[in-house]
């Protein structure tokens, strides 16, 4: 891959593969895409969360622990699926996908601290679109959609 980035037309094809190997090997990739996801959510809204000796008030009063809980077992859930699809068939960016979807998420509830209603609606939303990321990938690579 190194050497076509260098050397020549990049490989495209590395992009999606379907990823095969043992259970272990894709737990511990969805606990480690699902880790750096709500830690760099959880990063990118610290300037928000700090203390206001620095003059930047917390923007919501509360715990950010129950909001980092939730988009840590929605990160679970998303990275899972997406990794369970690519493990029989390609799909494009599972990593970046899932890491985008729960990162993005974990930012704006940190942001914001929404009630139970609207946080539930993005933790369906990032669900959802997870979902769709699949249902594009089985639809491309089933056997109707390929031409005669």
């Amino acid at each position: 891959m190194i050497d076509s980035l260098f050397f020549g037309e990049p490989d495209r094809t590395a992009e999606e593969t379907v990823r095969r190997g043992p259970l272990r090997r894709h737990v511990l990739w969805v606990v480690g895409v699902t880790v750096f996801a709500v830690g760099l959510g959880w990063a990118t809204a610290l300037f928000r969360l700090g203390p206001d000796e620095y003059g930047l008030p917390p923007a919501a009063p509360g715990s950010a622990w129950p909001s980092l809980a939730v988009w840590g077992v929605t990160g679970l859930v998303v990275a899972a699926t997406l990794r369970a699809t690519a493990a029989r068939l390609p799909v494009h960016a599972p990593g970046r996908t899932a890491t985008v979807l729960v990162t993005v998420g974990t930012r704006l509830t940190l942001g914001r601290r929404p009630g139970a209603p609207l946080l539930a609606a993005l933790v369906v939303g990032a669900l959802a679109v997870a979902a769709g990321w699949c249902a594009v990938a089985v639809r491309t690579h089933s056997p109707a959609a390929r031409p005669r």
